[in-house]
């Protein structure tokens, strides 16, 4: 009988979802995430170009899994911080860009936003240290043509 206990007790610990775990990646310490464009603080009209900095790891498409290396999520006003032990959502508040992108076009209502950037490995969890970028705010102004 003891076997038997055994043995389910270890089916059990072995069907346990893996999405309870952190993925454990682990990224360099010295990976930098960051926004060449735009800057904090920065007053724009109508949309504009979103661009991605990464230093010292690589850019590749979500599901590949290579070594110091990860795909890009934009996070659009989001207050809350990432949970490491969760794969990064995906809605209208956090971007994913899958295909290896480092740039993007953004439209966003006129007023202030946040923008942060989040490294997410080939699951689409954060990496072991996160790696993520500074969060900016910007100020998004009415098209020219929507004034009076």
């Amino acid at each position: 009988m003891k076997i038997i206990s055994c043995i389910a007790l270890a089916a059990a610990i072995a069907l346990l979802p893996g999405a309870a775990c952190p993925q454990g990646k682990t990224a360099p310490k010295d990976a930098k995430l960051y926004f060449i464009s735009p800057y904090d603080g920065q007053k724009i009209r109508g949309g504009f170009w979103v661009r991605f900095g990464l230093r010292n790891m690589g850019v590749t498409h979500a599901g590949d899994d290579y070594h110091n290396a990860g795909h890009h999520h934009l996070l659009v006003d989001v207050k809350d911080p990432i949970d490491a032990k969760e794969p990064i959502p995906q809605d209208k508040s956090h971007l994913h860009f899958g295909a290896g992108q480092t740039e993007t076009f953004l439209e966003l209502p006129p007023g202030t936003h946040t923008l942060q950037l989040v490294l997410g490995d080939a699951k689409h969890y954060p990496f072991e240290p996160p790696v993520v970028s500074e969060k900016i705010t910007i100020r998004v102004r009415p098209a020219a043509s929507a004034r009076r």
